[in-house]
């Protein structure tokens, strides 16, 4: 199944241009079987989830939270309660309590901004369990760095994504699982049994 799973909405990410039923035609047009929506440090409700799977019934859709984390952002998913990994959090602690509460913590674009990956994970001692390989905001250089940490690591699962925050970049990248995704519990589980496969969309359009 190919899922988008970091994306934001003009509705919840003060950063982001697109309407949620925008964000949805696109990634039907993309050829995406799911997307997750993952506005920074918000967890969309599962009524406003309704109202978007009643539009496109024939997509999965899901929610996880882009946390802006101490050092850098990290993509939660099957998060219950997102009050409990506030803005500013340590990635050790948010990589605990999202663990706590059964999802799974993978590092959005590492090596960003001269962010300094390595050095905090070892820092904050933070049990990650993938990162982000491609997305639109990851230029060549970073994606290198990211299959070198592939390599490094052979633990962590890949994403593909297309941290999109407008609705022409939705599905340019995505992930490719080998496992039926329909919750937040099947998401979790193919993440940490990194069951995924970080893709460019060849045939993707503006």
């Amino acid at each position: 199944m190919k899922f988008d799973l970091h994306m934001h909405t003009a509705r919840h990410s003060h950063d982001a241009e697109t309407d949620p039923f925008d964000l949805v035609r696109a990634a039907i047009r993309a050829g995406l079987d799911g997307i997750v929506i993952t506005e920074h440090d918000f967890l969309w409700t599962e009524p406003e989830l309704e109202e978007l799977r009643a539009f496109a019934p024939q997509l999965v859709i899901l929610a996880g939270v882009e946390v802006t984390g101490r050092g850098g952002d990290m993509l939660c998913y099957g998060l219950t309660d997102p009050f409990a990994v506030p803005r500013g959090i340590a990635w050790g602690e948010l990589c605990r309590e999202v663990h706590r509460q059964g999802g799974a913590c993978v590092a959005a674009h590492p090596n960003r901004w001269d962010q300094p990956f390595e050095k905090l994970l070892k820092e904050q001692a933070a049990e990650i369990d993938g990162i982000e390989v491609m997305s639109n905001n990851m230029d060549p250089g970073l994606r290198a760095k990211a299959a070198v940490l592939l390599k490094k690591y052979p633990e962590f699962a890949q994403l593909g994504n297309s941290d999109s925050h407008a609705a022409w970049s939705v599905g340019c990248c995505y992930t490719e699982f080998d496992a039926t995704i329909r919750t937040n519990s099947d998401l979790v589980a193919a993440i940490r049994g990194r069951k995924g496969v970080a893709k460019v969309n060849d045939g993707h359009r503006k």
